[in-house]
């Protein structure tokens, strides 16, 4: 089965729901989510069905703490995608306004009043915006942060995370990897996200600032 402009919609929708923190409405959505996987190409879906095996047979409690360790506490599985590119550096609130942007052209303003609400680089929301926005646009967003992605998958299924199985999935939304790509992978695995600069003032207002991961939702 080709994979269509329709397949990575759907796909991405249902990716975004599962790289969100895990409540009682995600575990009662399930059966919608797996309806929705078997209308995809199998490269899509059999990473998804893998990932909600394991979704329907751990405790949401097991879950929510899973998914707690793995993408709040351990930063080389952020899931905020300009971390990698820009680490926790000044420069990351431009790359922040660049997503707000990009959304915002699209009709879309994200709700940042919150708490409990995510910065925009998110790949949750970086996925809703592809399924539900702009695919061109999102589609290149994640492109353009194709190392961390790939960091990330890699690590998760280093590790045995079952998330690993949801990057496969995005992964398979995309390109094929390039020479270019592998390298830049290679290089953010050896080298890690950029340090500070210090010294340089920041280059957007403080409120699109990156602030501490693990807090409140």
């Amino acid at each position: 089965m080709t994979v269509t402009g329709t397949h990575r919609a759907a796909a991405w929708q249902v990716q975004s729901l599962a790289m969100s923190y895990p409540d009682e409405q995600f575990v009662d959505r399930l059966p919608l989510l797996r309806a929705a996987v078997r209308t995809l190409p199998e490269p899509l879906a059999a990473p998804l069905t893998a990932f909600f095996d394991h979704v329907a047979a751990t405790p949401l409690t097991d879950l929510a703490a899973d998914y707690v360790a793995t993408f709040d506490h351990r930063k080389r599985f952020s899931p905020y995608l300009t971390y990698f590119a820009y680490g926790d550096t000044r420069k990351r609130g431009m790359a922040l306004l660049r997503f707000k942007h990009a959304y915002r052209a699209a009709g879309l303003e994200l709700d940042d009043s919150s708490d409990g609400a995510e910065l925009p680089d998110h790949l949750a929301v970086v996925l809703e915006f592809a399924a539900t926005g702009d695919p061109v646009v999102g589609q290149r967003l994640m492109i353009e942060h194709r190392a961390g992605l790939e960091l990330i998958r890699l690590g998760l299924r280093e590790t045995g995370s079952p998330w690993a199985h949801v990057l496969q999935s995005v992964s398979a939304t995309l390109p094929p990897l390039g020479r270019h790509e592998h390298e830049a992978v290679a290089r953010l695995a050896a080298e890690g996200p950029p340090e500070e600069e210090v010294g340089l003032a920041p280059f957007a207002p403080p409120e699109y600032m990156p602030q501490p991961q693990g807090g409140p939702r």
